[in-house]
């Protein structure tokens, strides 16, 4: 899944990481992190405990992950994984090494 914290305005530090979510499907899993569901114009969920906002949806075959234009900001990927998004996802195996979803313009 994408997963973007709000919690500082509407762009913000991003990663693609495996998620689980919770009995119920309305909340999420993630590092040991518990996030439900909100409703908002920037934000979809929120971390339980510190109630910090977070945009979390499925990442996008083409890398337009953000929610608002583009922010010049990496996009970290997990490296458990990473070559699973690169192959499944982006369908640019030869960029398994990557740990960004950043590339060139002429690439994407």
């Amino acid at each position: 899944m994408y997963i973007e914290c709000k919690a500082d305005g509407l762009q913000g530090p991003a990663r693609i990481g495996r998620v689980t979510f919770t009995k119920s499907g309305k909340g999420i899993y993630y590092k040991g992190r518990e996030f439900y569901r909100t409703s908002g114009f920037k934000a979809n969920y929120a971390e339980v405990g510190s109630r910090e906002e977070y945009w979390i949806s499925g990442p996008r075959r083409d890398g337009q992950d953000r929610l608002y234009c583009p922010s010049g900001l990496p996009v970290e990927i997990d490296d458990d994984v990473r070559e699973e998004y690169w192959r499944d996802i982006r369908r640019k195996p030869e960029f398994v090494s990557r740990t960004t979803t950043d590339l060139p313009m002429q690439i994407r």
